[in-house]
């Protein structure tokens, strides 16, 4: 990887290998999204006080102790310090933000780049910072592809891209990004139109390269949790109803999970692949169902995220 992309102390000691219990930050995951549901209802409602309201964000409280992300406020995102000599030496998970598909911010379409945002990657780094020794950014980033400052991240991820579309820009950006040492993890799509969508955006940003099914064999299933098969984690409702079913697909034409991967011409790993399985459900919504807590986001989404992140820090 380019030293430049790679931070200086990357440990993969582990300090703990199971997961107790949900994150009572996790628990409160619902109670969030219900108060940001709130919150909308009372805006729309309320259109007459616009201005106080936008006046009232724009110098918010410290008291309030909330976090400003593209224009919304939210409580309970974890904090911790940094030391000032690890600053440089921190991952930083970065999301990366498209212009297609559906986005909360007024896109259209299939898709949606802020799916699980925030609490995915606000879960994801405190179980990184609870059983690892890697020093981790407790909040993460939204980066567009075409931004400079995407070289600051080694590891970017893109979520729900059955329906992306690059724009013409974003492709020679992703490729010089992927080439220069960068890693790309993608997730949660499901069945066969989805998966041939990725895959021709994907060609044109690497038209002399096909991804290839990663082995159970491979390091990226043991660097750090020994993972004994390829994992298929379902959204939060089907998983849950899997405890009776035992469905834990989406739809009938993702009944199984694939993880491939794109190589360079050095045999290094530059992005992974995540079909037919969504990790990032695993990671946002472990506080809202035991059974899904204990068979997907304990056993596989958090193991098997950790897993990608370290190896990606360490090629």
């Amino acid at each position: 990887m380019n030293p430049a992309l790679l931070p200086g102390n990357v440990s993969l000691n582990v300090v703990g290998a199971r997961l107790s219990e949900p994150l009572r930050d996790g628990q409160a995951a619902a109670a969030r999204r219900a108060a940001r549901r709130k919150q909308a209802r009372w805006v729309t409602s309320w259109l007459v006080f616009l201005a106080i309201l936008l006046s009232f964000l724009a110098a918010p409280n410290e008291a309030q102790a909330q976090r400003r992300r593209g224009g919304y406020y939210y409580s309970n995102a974890p904090e911790w310090p940094i030391e000032p000599s690890f600053k440089n030496d921190t991952f930083v998970f970065a999301r990366v933000r498209y212009s297609s598909g559906r986005g909360r911010f007024g896109y259209g379409g299939r898709g949606g780049w802020d799916t699980d945002w925030p609490d995915a990657e606000w879960n994801l780094a405190t179980r990184l910072k609870q059983m690892t020794s890697l020093n981790v950014e407790p909040e993460g980033v939204i980066i567009d592809l075409t931004d400079p400052e995407l070289y600051n991240y080694p590891f970017i991820y893109i979520v729900e891209p059955g329906g992306l579309v690059f724009q013409s820009d974003e492709v020679p950006a992703l490729r010089k990004y992927l080439l220069n040492g960068g890693f790309l993890m993608v997730d949660d799509f499901w069945g066969e139109r989805e998966w041939y969508n990725f895959a021709d955006q994907l060609k044109r940003v690497f038209p002399d390269r096909e991804p290839q099914e990663i082995p159970l064999e491979h390091e990226i299933f043991h660097i750090v949790f020994d993972l004994k098969e390829k994992p298929q984690i379902p959204n939060v409702q089907t998983g849950t109803e899997s405890e009776i079913t035992g469905i834990t697909w989406e739809r009938p034409d993702a009944r199984t999970p694939f993880f491939k991967a794109l190589y360079d011409d050095k045999g290094r790993m530059m992005v992974i692949i995540c079909h037919n399985t969504d990790l990032g459900d695993g990671w946002e919504r472990e506080g809202e169902n035991i059974y899904y807590f204990r068979e997907f986001s304990e056993k596989k989404a958090f193991p098997l995220g950790i897993n990608i992140i370290f190896y990606a820090m360490t090629h």
